[in-house]
């Protein structure tokens, strides 16, 4: 099979069958066998009737629907796990992804080598103050702090070699980082392509500005987790040195002081010293136990289901 189309959705009924539409032509036209993976997180607007409907009418379509909303990460998750496709295309269910940019984005994995590709929605129709700037605010953060140099991160737009999608772990809200958790696993060769941004023709977005302080956070998260998850204790242990040898220094400095230098002065608990000392001590033996705690828990976890699913479609 050539393509895997993978496309998340919640409550986006109004648009399911004109999207469907618009992809089977493009399939069509260029002669790629392919499947459509639709993931239903939660919908309660009778989107998964009108999957139902279309995977009915065409055998391409598969659908998987969660039990309740668990999230965009946890949908593109399922849709990697079930996706057969030699690449495997995401995009948005809210056509403001154009599916005629499918036949080059699939070119970009087979005929140029990339492990993935990432749209860049250079010309935006979103508004300026509550979504572009904070965008480009995030996208430089994003980029500063991963060492991928893409202008945009979260767009859902996406090509991928099957081999990325089956090997890296989209969970939590990690679906901005992709491209930072497929670099993390090995696949460095990431490339961009700028792809037609369209204006949202049915319904309302599902996301906030609330995106931005999650995605910010979630950076962070991911920050420690590609440099410090699998030895936390080489974080936490050296900040534990550095803390002790602080307080161990004021200690010894008081001690020389009041047995050598002055011994008719202040007495020890007296002087403020004394407290820096003892507070960088207890902060220093704090973070040697959690790490400690982290490399217990690295070694001690289970793999735990994040979503649970309801019903399954051509699957």
């Amino acid at each position: 099979m050539n393509i895997s189309v993978v496309i998340p959705l919640l409550n986006e009924s109004d648009s399911l069958t004109e999207l469907h539409d618009w992809i089977a032509n493009v399939m069509q036209s260029n002669h790629f066998s392919y499947e459509i993976l639709f993931i239903d997180d939660g919908s309660t607007d009778g989107s998964w009737e009108t999957i139902t409907s279309l995977s009915n009418k065409n055998p391409n379509v598969k659908g998987i629907r969660f039990l309740k909303n668990f999230g965009k990460s946890q949908a593109l998750h399922a849709g990697f796990e079930k996706a057969k496709g030699e690449v495997v295309i995401t995009m948005d269910a809210d056509l403001q992804d154009n599916p005629d940019e499918i036949p080059e984005l699939y070119n970009m994995i087979v005929k140029e080598g990339y492990d993935l590709v990432s749209g860049w929605k250079k010309k935006r129709f979103d508004s300026v103050i509550s979504k572009n700037l904070p965008s480009k605010l995030f996208n430089w953060a994003a980029r500063k702090t991963s060492g991928v140099k893409l202008h945009d991160f979260n767009c859902g737009l996406k090509s991928y070699n099957n081999k990325v999608v089956k090997n890296i772990d989209v969970n939590g809200e990690m679906h901005r980082y992709i491209p930072v958790l497929a670099k993390n696993a090995g696949f460095t060769k990431i490339g961009e392509k700028v792809v037609q941004h369209q204006a949202r023709k049915y319904g309302e977005t599902k996301f906030g500005m609330e995106r931005f302080i999650n995605g910010f956070l979630d950076l962070i998260t991911i920050w420690f987790l590609s440099r410090f998850g699998k030895r936390p204790m080489h974080l936490f242990g050296a900040l534990g040195v550095i803390m002790f040898a602080i307080g161990f220094g004021f200690a010894l400095y008081l001690g020389i002081d009041k047995l050598f230098l002055n011994p008719t002065g202040r007495l020890i608990t007296q002087r403020p010293q004394f407290y820096i000392s003892l507070a960088t001590m207890i902060i220093g033996t704090q973070f040697f136990v959690a790490g400690f705690l982290g490399e217990i828990i690295l070694r001690s976890k289970q793999d735990k289901k994040r979503y649970l699913v309801k019903d399954e479609l051509n699957l």
